[in-house]
């Protein structure tokens, strides 16, 4: 059973039909092959004439390779291999051929398909009607005076025609095998010619980190909004729960910071989600940025901790700052309170300094806060934030890094006042 599915099973029948197809897409050229061959003076006898015939499919195939060289054949190619020849998606490339080594590959390939296409094609429409008419020798008197077998008088032979129907049927196996063996090579050299260039892993390998970018891009904002809203919230509620009945006053400010937390988290929500809508690109420039360092008086108001907050250098208004700058300063300063809000408690206070530097031209973010209750190690589940804060830095090519130092707990990020090639709206794209 293996063998004649082999032949004509579903796999060889698509593969046939392949074939065929680039039978088909052969003709155009074969025909100008035709007209080159009448001009250089052999028309008269061009269809009758086996060696003009071959003349003309020699020249058809440099135009057929010509053609390949243009970029949207490899698209077209790849498509109709993954569909009729059985070859898996994986192993063919994806996209228009940019550089001149794929284009020659797919030259290559496209030349072998249509090659390969046009004589199986040929043997299709000629060999079955002559194999029917051979098998039907022994059984139609006619058939044997007919011009297709004139002059042949080996097949009038009694020992002829008794074997004419085996030799009929044996014609069709050999077509079959030619076509599945031709089937075969294309799927083999697909592989090859339609297969990624070292150019097309190297971009699938950029699209892949540009991907992973986004994702991280996308944890960092998620972790660093909502984290720090969820432990200020949590952090008020729990308060305003243990002296509900004795400090109304407070708990109605505890109310009143969680509305203004979730409300403002809410919007911050908002343009993160941005990030995720078509083309990646959020709709106004306020998605692309989300909050900056002039956002910092509603973000300490009511971060659930005490904060002694300190500005020093630079212009007064702390948006003039880059925009893409001052995006990650702020979720740097927001993280850290949520550090101090998840080991200080809601009592301990921070110091937190934001100063610009116009003589190193950086921004320098100093923020600190007793040592509390912090563990050595980091809790399950955890840790992930100052790992976000040292890769923001370091994405903007600053750096960062937290430290016990004299009994508080420092958090220290340096981030350049400008980054080279990028303004607020270009960033927020990117």
């Amino acid at each position: 059973m293996k063998p004649v599915a082999a032949l004509f099973g579903r796999r060889a029948r698509l593969r046939w039909l392949h074939l065929i197809i680039g039978g088909a897409l052969l003709m155009p050229y074969f025909l100008v092959g035709t007209v080159l061959v009448g001009m250089a003076g052999g028309g008269e006898q061009l269809f009758s004439s086996l060696s003009s015939q071959l003349v003309a499919f020699a020249l058809a195939l440099p135009m057929a390779a010509a053609t390949g060289l243009f970029a949207l054949v490899r698209p077209l190619c790849v498509a109709a291999a993954r569909a009729l020849c059985g070859v898996p998606p994986a192993l063919l490339a994806d996209g228009p051929a940019r550089t001149r080594q794929a284009r020659m590959r797919t030259a290559g390939w496209f030349t072998l398909h249509l090659a390969l296409g046009g004589i199986v094609s040929g043997a299709t429409l000629a060999l079955p009607p002559f194999a029917v008419a051979v098998t039907g020798l022994p059984f139609f008197a006619g058939l044997r005076d007919t011009r297709l077998l004139d002059g042949s008088r080996v097949l009038r032979e009694s020992w002829a025609l008794a074997l004419a129907p085996l030799a009929g049927l044996a014609m069709l196996v050999a077509l079959a095998l030619a076509a599945a063996a031709a089937g075969e090579v294309l799927a083999r050299r697909a592989r090859v010619l339609l297969g990624p260039t070292p150019e097309d892993r190297l971009a699938a390998a950029e699209r892949r980190a540009a991907d992973l970018a986004v994702r991280n891009r996308l944890a960092r904002e998620l972790h660093d909004s909502v984290g720090h809203a969820l432990s200020a919230v949590t952090l008020q509620a729990a308060a305003a729960r243990r002296i509900l009945d004795r400090d109304p006053e407070f708990v109605r400010e505890a109310l009143t910071a969680i509305e203004e937390t979730t409300r403002r988290t809410v919007g911050e929500l908002d343009s993160v989600l941005g990030l995720l809508r078509q083309d990646g690109e959020p709709d106004d420039e306020g998605a692309a940025y989300g909050p900056g360092l002039d956002a910092l008086g509603g973000l300490l108001a009511h971060c659930g901790v005490p904060v002694a907050y300190r500005r020093e250098g630079g212009p007064e208004d702390p948006g003039a700052v880059q925009p893409v700058v001052s995006r990650e300063a702020y979720r740097i300063v927001q993280e850290g309170l949520s550090n101090a809000l998840r080991h200080g408690g809601d009592a301990s206070p921070v110091q937190l300094l934001v100063a610009v530097r116009e003589r190193e031209r950086e921004l320098e973010i100093v923020m600190e806060n007793p040592l509390g209750q912090r563990p050595a190690v980091a809790r399950p589940g955890g840790g992930r934030g100052l790992r976000g804060i040292a890769e923001r830095a370091v994405l903007l090519g600053g750096r960062a890094e937290a430290r016990p130092v004299d009994g508080v707990w420092r958090l220290t990020a340096r981030l350049p006042l400008t980054v080279p090639g990028t303004d607020g709206v270009q960033e927020g794209r990117r």
